[in-house]
């Protein structure tokens, strides 16, 4: 079979990943005279980061984030925020036990970019994700509502002290079929009626709130 005809087959079958990286790793085959298992396997292994590439901006896309935010962007020097703390978070890990995160603080200590941020790292992890302001995330709920559906959104803490403007939370979805992150940000003045739940200190004015689903 012809490069082209094997292009346009590879094409034809959506292995776009193979298709960009043929010519490159055929090269190398020849020049290094590479079994006939490693060229297919590397035609695979490309497949493979494609797709996962094109998942990983599928993902980011319809989780509507407000700002392309990560933490490396984050200035930690001088704000005395737990920068483990956060890095961990960005693992996901509180995702797979099923516990939410309730970023707590003043205005301008970096609530919005640092949930932003964890939610991109838990999307490139495989994690879904959707941020919604409170207007929206209301809307939703109203709406399920009178469908006369559960609302398929986790209980999200929004409570703080009038001092706090503005809160983040990242929670995992009600389906552990679906596993995803939502983060949202939205002006509050009030506690919820529970108590509060278990606190992380980041940083002074900058908690991070662990509470399970």
């Amino acid at each position: 079979m012809e490069r082209s005809e094997i292009l346009t087959t590879m094409s034809t079958l959506k292995l776009y990943g193979m298709k960009s990286a043929y010519d490159e790793i055929m090269a190398t085959a020849v020049k290094r005279q590479h079994d006939p298992e490693r060229v297919v396997g590397d035609l695979l292994t490309s497949e493979i980061a494609e797709k996962q590439a094109r998942s990983i901006k599928y993902q980011m896309t319809i989780a509507k984030l407000p700002l392309a935010k990560d933490i490396d962007d984050f200035t930690f020097a001088d704000t005395g925020i737990n920068e483990a703390l956060v890095r961990d978070l960005a693992d996901g890990n509180f995702l797979a036990h099923e516990r939410n995160t309730v970023l707590i603080g003043g205005t301008g200590t970096g609530k919005t970019h640092l949930a932003i941020a964890i939610a991109r790292a838990c999307i490139r992890n495989g994690a879904r994700g959707r941020f919604f302001n409170v207007v929206d995330l209301v809307n939703k709920l109203e709406a399920e509502t009178r469908n006369g559906r559960r609302a398929a959104w986790p209980t999200i803490w929004a409570g703080s002290t009038s001092s706090c403007s503005m809160n983040s939370a990242i929670c995992p979805s009600p389906s552990p079929a679906a596993s995803c992150c939502s983060t949202w940000s939205a002006a509050s003045t009030s506690r919820p009626r529970s108590s509060s739940p278990p606190t992380w200190r980041l940083a002074n004015g900058l908690r991070s709130s662990a509470t399970p689903r």
